[in-house]
């Protein structure tokens, strides 16, 4: 029986333009996507427990490079306990943010090349308001990761937000939209930064991914 992951240390790396310009792809990496404002650097720090690890903004579009981070996590029982490292990822948002078509393009073309080329890029955590009803953008890139084949699990965001009936029907709705092209869901997951609630889960869910990495060798 595992115990909840342990985070013991996460260190920003580096800020790429494009994938080439990633780190060696020699740890499992596990990455960060949502619509602009979804909570995503907000998300990422509750799951680390650092305040200041992802830099958050009320201004739609701050991340505008690829970002990883490395983490350091014990992954185990209590008397065997091991140490690993992985990458977590927070990626460029899309969607509504205040910035130029050529702009959007390049992002856009570089979050596919990074979603499409990444070797080593283990599992993509696709971020979804749980306070609205479903959005057409979100479905439609849920659509291309499952056509580029990119493995993916999805968190309701911000369900502090909302009272539990609200972001209960919004998840069903979104589950639901997803069934007419969808014969199977992916995992998912609801969230919030702000109570915390969610992050259990969520560590263990990458720590079972870990562990399943692992007993590969």
């Amino acid at each position: 029986m595992f115990n909840i992951m342990q985070i013991k240390q996460a260190t920003y790396i580096i800020s790429s333009p494009e994938f080439e310009k990633c780190p060696q792809p020699d740890k499992a990496e596990y990455a960060f996507i949502g619509r602009s404002n979804v909570g995503k650097s907000s998300l990422i720090n509750m799951l680390c427990n650092n305040e200041k690890l992802a830099k958050t903004s009320g201004s739609p579009g701050k991340t505008q490079l690829i970002n990883h981070f490395e983490i350091i996590s014990t992954i185990g029982n209590e008397s065997k306990p091991s140490s690993l490292k992985w990458y977590l990822v927070d990626l460029p948002g899309y969607g509504f943010a205040k910035v130029s078509q050529n702009s959007r393009r390049r992002w856009e073309q570089m979050i596919e090349n990074y979603l499409r080329k990444r070797e080593n890029l283990t599992m993509v955590f696709v971020l979804i308001d749980s306070r609205h009803s479903p959005q057409k953008i979100d479905l439609e890139f849920l659509e291309n990761l499952k056509k580029w084949d990119v493995p993916m699990c999805l968190i309701f965001t911000k369900s502090d937000k909302e009272n539990q009936r609200t972001v209960s029907k919004n998840v069903k709705d979104f589950l639901n939209a997803m069934r007419e092209t969808w014969q199977f869901l992916p995992q998912h997951f609801i969230s919030s930064a702000v109570k915390k609630s969610g992050r259990e889960k969520i560590l263990t869910y990458i720590e079972e991914v870990n562990q399943q990495l692992l007993d590969k060798g």
